[in-house]
């Protein structure tokens, strides 16, 4: 497990740039938090980590957003507008838990039944001030994160 306190939106993608290095094909990553606590900027980090292109933004109405890298493709999945683990589903999200993709999934919460057994949980808190968000990574298998 790891734990980063961010005190600025830079440092929120720092973060998700420093996490990227740890990431391979193949890899899902859940991402859960309130509203506004950090993750779509995480997952900006991660893109420039793993050096992908494109114009990060939240799919929250599209859905799935793909980012090509050098060596994977970052899929940008947001489940906020899921309404059952059966819907995630039928629009195919499991169809990228596999290379040559690496799967970041906002508002994962509402789909764990669907994840692999090995995955990564980040978990975005506000802190007492609010310019602090607390990231905690853990991995379901042994030996990672």
């Amino acid at each position: 497990m790891t734990l980063d306190i961010t005190r600025s939106e830079d440092e929120t993608v720092a973060a998700g740039s420093a996490f990227a290095f740890t990431l391979r094909p193949g890899d899902v990553v859940a991402l859960i938090g309130d509203l506004g606590a950090g993750k779509t900027h995480f997952v900006t980090g991660v893109c420039a980590g793993v050096s992908a292109t494109g114009h990060i933004a939240s799919p929250t109405f599209t859905l799935i957003h793909e980012y090509r890298a050098p060596a994977c493709t970052v899929i940008h999945a947001d489940m906020y507008r899921i309404g059952s683990v059966r819907e995630a589903f039928d629009i195919g999200l499991a169809e990228y838990f596999q290379p040559p993709y690496i799967t970041l999934i906002e508002w994962a919460d509402r789909v764990l039944d669907l994840l692999p057994e090995e995955h990564y949980l980040v978990e975005f808190r506000h802190r007492t001030d609010p310019a602090e968000r607390e990231i905690m990574i853990r991995h379901s298998g042994e030996g990672r994160a």
